[in-house]
C-alpha cells in the first residue's frame, strides 16, 4: 500500500509540474515555445492556393487535325490563372481560338476564386507565341464556361456555357473584342452543358450534352437566334462519358466534318477523342471514330500530367493550330 500510494504521488507531481511548465512556456516563451508555435501555425495553415490552378492552356498544331503536339517556338502553358489580373483566378480552361485580322485571340472560362463562378475572358497574340492578357469580358451571377467565339454576316457571336441559368446564351460583340451583349437564348429550362454550335448546309447545328457528360443531343435551326428544334434522333450518345461531351468546335477538313469530345470516365477530362460525321440532317445522324488513339490526353508530368479536355482547332496558313488546356497533379 505505501508503494502504491507514493506511485500516484510521484505522478500527481509530475502531472502538475508538466502543467506548470507548459503555462510557463506559453507564458514566457520558454523552449520549446518556438518549435511548438510552428508545429501549430503548420498543422493549422490553409492550404496552398496556387495561382496557377489546376487547369491551363496551351497550344498545339499539326498538319493534320488530329496528330497533333506542341506548337513550334511555345513553350506551353501559354496561359495560366497568373495571366489573369484583373480578378483572382483559380484557374484558366476551356479555350476557344479565334483570328480577326492579324490578330489571334484565345476566349476561356477563368474561374474567380471570390465568387468560385466561371467568367469569360481573353489573351491575344500577333504572332501566335507571344500572348498577352486583355481582360473578363462576360460576367454573370451564374457560371460561364466553354466560350465558343464565331463570326455570322459580319457581326462577332458569343455562345458560353451556362447550363446553370438553364439556358444557351447568344451574346453579340458591340465593340470586338472587350464589349458583349446579350441578345437572347437560343434553348432554355434544361442544364445544356457545352453547347458547341456550328453552320452546316445552309443550317445551324448545336451539340449539347448534360452535367453527368454521358448523352450527347442535337439541336438545328434555320435561323442562329431563333427556331431551334431536337433532332429525333435525340439522344444520339446514351449512358457513355467516353464519347458523349463536346470539347471544341465542329470542323471541316478535307470536305468532311469533324466533332472532338472528351473522355470523362472513369474522371473527369482525362483525354480528347475525334468522332468523323457521316450522316447529317434533319432526319438522320451517323459518326465513326477517326482512331483509336486520343487527339491529346495526360502526359503523366508537367502542366498536362493528370488530364486534357479541349481541342479547339483553326486552320492558318496549311497548318492546323488548336487551343488546349491541361490539368496538373
Amino acid at each position: 500500500m505505501p508503494n502504491k500510494v507514493s506511485r500516484f504521488t510521484i505522478w500527481g507531481i509530475s502531472i502538475l509540474a508538466a502543467f506548470s511548465y507548459g503555462i510557463a512556456v506559453k507564458q514566457y516563451e520558454l523552449p520549446p515555445h518556438a518549435q511548438l508555435k510552428a508545429l501549430k501555425d503548420k498543422l493549422t495553415a490553409p492550404p496552398p492556393r496556387p495561382r496557377d490552378g489546376p487547369w491551363s492552356i496551351g497550344l498545339y498544331e499539326g498538319k493534320n487535325p488530329f496528330e497533333l503536339s506542341p506548337a513550334a517556338g511555345v513553350t506551353n502553358p501559354v496561359i495560366t490563372a497568373a495571366d489573369v489580373t484583373d480578378f483572382d483566378a483559380a484557374f484558366v480552361a476551356d479555350p476557344f481560338l479565334y483570328q480577326d485580322g492579324g490578330t489571334t485571340y484565345i476566349f476561356y472560362e477563368a474561374l474567380d476564386r471570390s465568387t468560385n463562378q466561371g467568367d469569360v475572358a481573353y489573351s491575344r497574340s500577333t504572332d501566335g507565341i507571344h500572348w498577352t492578357y486583355g481582360r473578363r469580358v462576360v460576367d454573370e451571377p451564374f457560371h460561364l464556361s466553354y466560350p465558343q467565339v464565331f463570326s455570322w454576316e459580319g457581326q462577332h457571336y458569343l455562345v458560353p456555357e451556362s447550363h446553370l441559368d438553364r439556358s444557351v446564351r447568344l451574346y453579340r460583340a458591340e465593340s470586338f473584342p472587350d464589349r458583349w451583349t446579350y441578345v437572347g437564348n437560343l434553348l432554355g429550362g434544361y442544364h445544356y452543358v457545352d453547347p458547341t454550335v456550328f453552320r452546316h448546309a445552309d443550317r445551324w447545328w448545336m451539340f449539347v450534352t448534360t452535367p453527368e457528360s454521358d448523352v450527347l443531343n442535337l439541336y438545328y435551326s434555320d435561323n442562329l437566334t431563333s427556331g431551334w428544334r431536337p433532332h429525333p434522333g435525340n439522344p444520339l450518345i446514351k449512358f457513355n462519358a467516353h464519347i458523349a461531351r463536346p470539347s471544341g468546335r465542329v470542323v471541316e477538313a478535307d470536305g468532311r466534318l469533324y466533332r472532338v469530345t472528351q473522355d470523362d470516365a472513369p474522371s473527369y477530362g482525362i483525354q480528347v477523342r475525334a468522332f468523323e460525321i457521316l450522316k447529317l440532317s434533319e432526319t438522320e445522324y451517323e459518326e465513326r471514330p477517326v482512331s483509336d488513339v486520343p487527339v491529346v490526353g495526360a502526359s503523366g508530368t508537367g502542366w498536362n500530367a493528370a488530364g486534357m479536355h479541349q481541342v479547339d482547332l483553326l486552320k492558318v496558313d496549311g497548318l492546323w493550330k488548336a487551343s488546349v488546356d491541361g490539368r496538373a497533379w
